[in-house]
């Protein structure tokens, strides 16, 4: 396990989308490995690939006692809405805003082993799933339709 680099507002690699991962191998864990590590150096509750530097659509959410590891995620429903203050490990805390996402959504997903699995999250660890799935479409959350300082 390795603590990486994390690439800051303004690098090219953030506003870019990710491609699928197609390998489920050793390189596809260690990065895993590598993201909870930086995460937690961080003081994080999460992280995308593209924060390291890594076009691929892997994250990773830890918060409220829930560990995820997201591999090709996506959204298979939400409900409600939240407006909430985000700040991001990429961005200086100055863009810290409101922004409004989903009370509750649900997430479908593979595990660094290729096996598919779907969960259900409210609040917060739902909050930090989408942030997190932004980044791998290469959005930041200050450029959300809603946001307030």
């Amino acid at each position: 396990m390795a603590i990486r680099k994390i690439f800051m507002d303004g690098e090219p690699v953030l506003l870019k989308k990710s491609r699928p991962v197609t390998s489920f191998d050793e390189r596809l864990a260690t990065l895993l490995d590598d993201l909870r590590d930086t995460m937690h150096d961080a003081d994080g509750v999460g992280l995308a690939a593209p924060q390291v530097g890594i076009l691929r659509r892997v994250a990773v959410v830890e918060v409220d006692d829930i560990y995820l590891e997201l591999v090709n995620p996506e959204i298979i429903s939400s409900q409600g809405q939240q407006i909430d203050l985000e700040g991001c490990l990429s961005v200086d805390s100055n863009k810290n805003c409101q922004v409004l996402r989903p009370m509750k959504l649900t997430v479908k997903a593979f595990d660094r082993n290729g096996k598919m699995f779907t969960k259900t999250l409210e609040g917060l660890p739902a909050r930090a799933v989408c942030h997190e799935l932004d980044h791998l479409d290469g959005i930041l959350f200050y450029t959300k339709e809603y946001k307030e300082k």
